[in-house]
């Protein structure tokens, strides 16, 4: 009998070498592929398969995100999607999104790797973002003011 440990690994590196083609519009159009490769696929699995894998949800479709770390890139990627931000406390910022791209935003936070940020919370059209202390909490706010400037 197959490990179904493996199976699900399987099934995930499929899943990764179909994003790495290009964004993949809907859940279910990546079951019927992966049926067609002869995965054993529910919508339910792929969407924790995607979960664990880190894929995103674009305007195009499911997708890896990028592999760049560098900060400055990575927010100027989703710049354009962030409304406003705006200090709450001393430690944490509410940085307002496009609706919808809340956690294409907190990924890009993620990944930026800035000291400032503690951690992050992204939901469909709001991100709080943990900063370590309240000057870090005005750098970050900075950062993303320049970074919506350009």
């Amino acid at each position: 009998m197959p490990n179904p440990n493996t199976e699900q690994e399987q099934r995930r590196s499929a899943i990764r070498k179909l994003l790495a083609g290009g964004p993949v519009v809907t859940q279910k159009l990546l079951v019927d592929e992966l049926s067609a490769r002869g995965f054993a696929a529910t919508q339910s699995s792929v969407s924790r398969d995607l979960r664990q894998i880190g894929a995103i949800k674009t305007a195009q479709g499911y997708a890896l995100p990028s592999s760049e770390h560098d900060g400055d890139k990575e927010l100027a990627k989703v710049a354009s999607l962030i409304r406003s931000a705006t200090p709450a406390g001393t430690h944490l910022l509410v940085v307002k999104t496009a609706i919808g791209a809340a956690q294409r935003v907190a990924l890009a936070f993620d990944r930026s790797g800035w000291p400032e940020i503690v951690g992050n919370i992204g939901g469909d059209d709001t991100v709080f973002v943990a900063t370590a202390s309240a000057n870090g909490q005005k750098h970050l706010l900075a950062k993303i003011e320049r970074s919506r400037d350009q």
